[in-house]
Formats: C-alpha cells, structure tokens, sequence
C-alpha cells in the first residue's frame, strides 16, 4: 500500500477529508469512534473477522429484514460511511497484509484485552517500524498496563460503568439497585475519547512526522466524567450516595410528574425565584435560598411540595410553556415518538434517510452532528454486507489479483 495512495471515498468532504483510518475493533466503543470520523470526511476501513464479523450485527434488538436475515438498529446507524473488509490477523498472510495497510493508515484504532496484538506479533514497535507516524491507538476495559489481575479481565458497556464509578451514584437510593445510564453510556463516551485523542495526537504526527501509542481504558473514560466526585472524597472522605433524579444539593433539578408525563426542570441560582413566581409563592431571600440550596431543610421540603402539587394540576405541554416562557430551563422527558413529532427536530433536520446496503433500501435515523457550515460531513452510504468491501480494499491498497483474492477466501484469510 502506497503511503498516500489515492482515496477511496467516491468524493472528498468534511473537515477529515484526507485522514486515513483502519479500525479493528467490534461492538460500540472503538467502531463507533471511526464511524464518526467516517461522517466528517475520513476515509475509514474497517476490519472484521472472516466468515462471523462483529457480534454487533445481529445482537440486541433486530430488525428481520429479506432471506430472513436479521440486523441490529444500532449497526445500521453506526456503520456508516465505512469500507468493511475481512482479515485473519493470526495467519502469517494475514499479518503482512496488515503490516501493508498500516503502511499507509494515519490512525489505527483497535480494541481488545492488552496483549492481544502482541501475541500475533503486531506488537506496537512492530506497527510504528512499518509506519513511523501512525497513531496508534489501544482501546480496552482495563488498559495495557496496570495491576495484573486486571489487565484481562472482559469489559463491556455496564461494567465500564460499574468500575468507573458512574454506577455507584446512578439511580434511587439503597435499598434499590443501581442503575447503568442507557443507551451505553460508557461506551460512547469511550468513543469519544477515542475520537479526540486520535485526532489531537495525528495533528502532532502531522507536525513532527512521528507517531505515538494511546493507551485507553474504557473504565477511566467513564471515570473522567465523574465531574468532582474524587476531589470530593479526597477533601472530605465523603462517598456521595444515589439520589434518583434529584441533584441533592439544589432544586429544582431534575424530573417531575405532570398531570400526563414527565418534564424535566432545571433552575439554578436566582433562576430559582423566577420558579417562585410562578407557583406564586411570596417568600423572602433567605427562605429562597435556604429552600433552593437545602432541599431537605423546612423551606426546602416545603417547596418541593408545593411544586408538586402545582405540577399534578398542569399538563406536561402546560408545564413546559409556561416554565419556558418564565426563562426556567424545561422539557417533556421525550420519547422517541414524540422526538420523530417534534417541530425542533423537524426543523433543524436531524433525521434524515440514507440507502442502506444490507438491507436494500433506504433507512431513516439520525443524521450529522454537529453542523459545519464550511465543510459539512454527510452520508454517502449506509452499512454493508460482511466482506463487501474486500476486493475493492486489498486491489487498490495492496495492488492484489483476483487469483490473489479467490485463493486468500479458499484459505479463510479473508
């Protein structure tokens, strides 16, 4: 492979345009991080293993589409935009082609338990000798160094979750369990760590002309937004405990039942007197904050009642106007049918319809975020059948024959 062999995107786009990305990885975490680069312009291939590719086509919830075939809502929208190949890495065939696309990749993302790679001798000197500015960057539960009993352990969307600490403060209050953050959390929160650690260490390559490993956990993605739960409990020793929907330290801030549904209301600072007024309350500064910042306080209580009330005696749509109309940060807990009805979402367009390749026809989800206005991402093509893309991939890359390929599927190399 040619280190800047042309692209093969069928146009040019986005701000990415001319990054070269090989993503090896499966499920969400590290794949989906490649298929947002995909939609801003980079070109971005994706390996599978051959003959069962990633187990995230067709588990979770599915969609039975033609010949019985049955595919994963989530794989459709997130594998946009990408080649798809396969490739044995343990073969010894397989790990020269590999080493062939490095080559000519700007950034490969990969993620597996540390050691996988080195143990079908791809360890990282090995991949920065066939490239030395490549970006290389590792994507695990646990992380490439660390304690032992650690490093293999299996890691997916909850218990990044759990391990992180995120768990330990989601949901009600013990006796009730605690909760994981849906629709994985941990899992795209990775991947956007993934994402901007790659891009922020490929502008350094660009730059000097060398490459450098980023060694990723899944857990400390999760960890890092724990916001200042760890400084607490260094200063105070303090474990912050569940508390629902309720922040504990302000009000209001949260969710709330309406005579119909659910809304979200959030006031902080001297937003909690434009609350007031509109329960109608006549109170003094010290009782507002004392009620505002002393939830379980007299005032506190009391307001909370109070509110209460008044929302069980309003629609959420009644709710909403009116709490927006005062300035006061407020919305129905939405649905994805009232999202797809919803006037905004309509507006700003984001849904939008693309072909897709397994299924045959076109699919509607959503589409590009964020907006650029001078170089816009977009959706040139949906996901695809395991191995479409193979021919394309390994002719123009690795300037392969079609012997070459016919006898590289007889052997399950690809």
């Amino acid at each position: 492979m040619s280190p800047r062999a042309e692209s093969l995107l069928p146009e040019q786009f986005g701000p990415l345009q001319g990054v070269r990305i090989l993503s090896t990885g499966t499920i969400v975490a590290q794949p989906f991080a490649a298929a947002l680069a995909a939609e801003m312009g980079a070109e971005v291939i994706q390996i599978e293993r051959p003959r069962f590719g990633d187990v995230t086509r067709g588990t979770g919830v599915v969609t039975k589409v033609k010949d019985g075939l049955r595919f994963n809502p989530l794989w459709l929208q997130d594998r946009r935009n990408t080649f798809h190949t396969t490739l044995d890495f343990t073969s010894r065939e397989g790990r020269e082609m590999f080493l062939r696309l490095i080559a000519g990749v700007d950034i490969w993302m990969e993620s597996s338990k540390a050691g996988t790679f080195t143990e079908w001798d791809l360890d990282d000197a090995t991949v920065l000798a066939a490239n030395p500015a490549i970006v290389i960057t590792h994507v695990s539960g646990y992380g490439q160094t660390g304690h032992p009993d650690y490093l293999n352990r299996a890691s997916y969307d909850p218990i990044g979750q759990a391990f992180g600490g995120t768990m330990a403060i989601t949901g009600s209050a013990d006796p009730e369990p605690p909760m994981t953050a849906r629709p994985l959390a941990a899992d795209y929160t990775t991947s956007q760590m993934c994402l901007w650690s790659s891009l922020a260490a490929y502008i350094h390559a660009q730059s000097t002309g060398k490459g450098q490993v980023i060694d990723l956990a899944q857990y400390e993605a999760v960890h890092k937004v724990m916001s200042g739960s760890m400084v607490e409990y260094f200063e105070t020793e303090i474990v912050p405990e569940r508390r629902g929907n309720q922040s504990g330290r302000s009000q209001p801030f949260g969710t709330y039942h309406a005579k119909d549904g659910w809304v979200a209301i959030a006031a902080l600072g001297t937003v909690f007197d434009r609350v007031c007024r509109v329960l109608g309350m006549d109170t003094t500064a010290a009782y507002r904050l004392e009620a505002r910042s002393n939830p379980e306080s007299i005032p506190g209580i009391e307001f909370d009642a109070i509110l209460r009330g008044w929302l069980e005696d309003h629609t959420v749509k009644e709710v909403v106007e009116i709490m927006n109309a005062a300035q006061i940060g407020c919305s129905a807990v939405m649905t994805t049918k009232d999202i797809a009805e919803d006037p905004h979402y309509r507006a700003r367009e984001i849904h939008t319809e693309w072909d897709d390749l397994q299924l045959g026809r076109k699919v509607k989800g959503t589409g590009i975020i964020p907006k650029f206005s001078e170089t816009p991402g977009k959706i040139w093509r949906g996901s695809v059948p395991l191995g479409h893309d193979n021919d394309l991939v390994y002719r123009h890359h690795l300037g392969m024959s079609d012997a070459d390929l016919d006898r590289l599927r007889e052997q399950g190399i690809i």
